[in-house]
């Protein structure tokens, strides 16, 4: 029958052996995406990524609205119209590097003691390389899905997506319409309270940037005094910003995720009571975990990017800081307005708020057929380990997919060598890095998840 599971005659290490090389392409490619619509250039890494799945039984489309910033969908359609569709989605931008920071070339690729060396070899082109070489084994093996399974490598996840998933969502639906999306963000072991937690990301916040154009008046530097200098309130309004420290509110999804983590007693009850929260997240002696608690159970507001002035003999007249502003699911973008007009008050009447970007939270299901079949794939590897959902303070793709009606999940399998504070040191940090061993099982992981869905 169509639908039978086909044998997997092609031996695991040659699927390893393209996966690395594929990752190695992708990041010497460099789409370096610093949020302008020149930047990314995409098309490089699309043209790698075409080359690699043609000659298969793959329908493959290109999709560029902006020059160069081009995302490419692979479409193996399946037998059952009724069945559903699984897309396995990745982007292939990465985030800008600070050369000074790393003890590698960022964009050399090098296999270094079994590791990949790269800016994106965790953020996220292990998955976007191990999800293109799992699907062209699929395609050239003669398999035939009930339901389609679509590959998604696409531009600018890195800076909201308006040249990508954004723009797909909304002019080129059909192409990548889905019931089940699985993207980045997951598949690293934490301890549990009943054993070992493989993580799986349900949903995220919204992202409500901002930019603040602080208004003076402009004079000689060397007659300061009574100035109405942009700098001096630019100052005062990130001062404000900064000791912004609402209350923790506790959600069920950061519920459900700390009762199911090993922590002590103590510190899951003040982590799950907001009248403690703040007074046991400063005791905590892990900083990143201090981190991750609060992001996911505030709005956050960050002053990033400062600039200003014209020479420094001229008082300058303005000052722009762009806030990177995160809301919890169940907010909408307007909450981060109230708080500025709140925080700002009469120095609000100096400031000019312009929106960057801005999308709403979302969140998927935790009890569907999309979990239960990643908990078999990972009872594979790790007979001992089950799923923990959870919520990232960071943004992905997935809403785009979730305001379709998809059920969207975030998700990979890595080895156990790599710690969660691992993952999140090397995202978006310094000397990223990816070992073998996580490439192996994230891309056998993925055959195994299509098998399980579509066929």
């Amino acid at each position: 029958m169509a639908h039978e599971r086909p044998p997997m005659t092609a031996p695991i290490d040659r699927r390893l052996s393209q996966t690395i090389e594929l990752l190695q392409e992708l990041i010497r490619n460099a789409c370096v995406n610093d949020g302008s619509p020149g930047s990314g250039e995409e098309w490089r890494s699309a043209d790698i990524l075409q080359g690699f799945l043609e000659g298969t039984d793959l329908d493959l489309e290109r999709y560029e609205p902006t020059p160069g910033r081009t995302s490419l969908v692979a479409r193996l359609e399946g037998s059952d119209p009724h069945a559903p569709t699984l897309c396995l989605m990745g982007h292939t931008d990465v985030v800008p590097v600070s050369l000074a920071g790393w003890s590698r070339e960022p964009f050399g690729g090098e296999l270094i003691d079994g590791e990949i060396w790269g800016r994106g070899a965790v953020d996220m082109l292990n998955l976007t390389s191990s999800m293109a070489v799992a699907l062209r084994h699929l395609a050239s093996s003669g398999w035939r899905p009930r339901g389609t399974v679509i590959y998604l490598a696409v531009a600018d996840e890195e800076a909201g997506g308006v040249h990508g998933a954004k723009w797909l969502s909304a002019h080129a639906r059909d192409a990548i319409s889905c019931d089940l999306v699985v993207t980045e963000s997951g598949g690293w072991t934490v301890p549990g309270v009943r054993g070992p937690r493989v993580v799986v990301t349900v949903g995220e916040k919204g992202v409500a940037w901002r930019r603040l154009r602080v208004r003076g008046r402009p004079g000689h530097g060397s007659r300061p005094y009574g100035a109405d200098n942009a700098v001096v309130k630019a100052a005062e309004v990130i001062r404000r910003i900064s000791a912004y420290e609402p209350k923790a509110r506790i959600s069920e999804s950061w519920r459900a995720y700390l009762e199911g983590l090993a922590v002590e007693d103590e510190v899951r009850e003040g982590l799950l009571d907001p009248a403690r929260f703040a007074e046991t997240c400063a005791g905590l002696p892990d900083q990143r975990f201090a981190s991750y608690a609060h992001a996911c159970t505030h709005t956050t507001l960050s002053p990033n990017v400062v600039f200003g002035g014209t020479k420094t003999n001229v008082i300058p007249d303005e000052v722009v800081i762009e806030l990177d502003a995160r809301i919890l699911p169940g907010d909408d973008v307007g909450t981060v307005d109230r708080i500025l007009r709140e925080l700002l008050g009469p120095l609000g009447a100096e400031v000019v708020v312009e929106s960057i970007s801005e999308r709403e939270g979302s969140e998927s299901p935790f009890d569907t057929p999309l979990m239960d079949a990643l908990q078999r794939v990972v009872h594979r590897v790790y007979p001992d380990a089950t799923l923990l959902p959870r919520v990232t303070p960071g943004a992905t793709d997935a809403p785009f997919f979730r305001e379709m009606g998809a059920v969207a999940y975030g998700f990979g399998l890595l080895s156990r060598s790599i710690t969660a504070e691992d993952f999140s040191a090397r995202f978006h940090g310094n000397d990223e890095r990816i070992d073998v061993e996580s490439l192996r099982l994230t891309t056998e992981a993925w055959l195994a998840l299509c098998e399980d869905v579509a066929g």
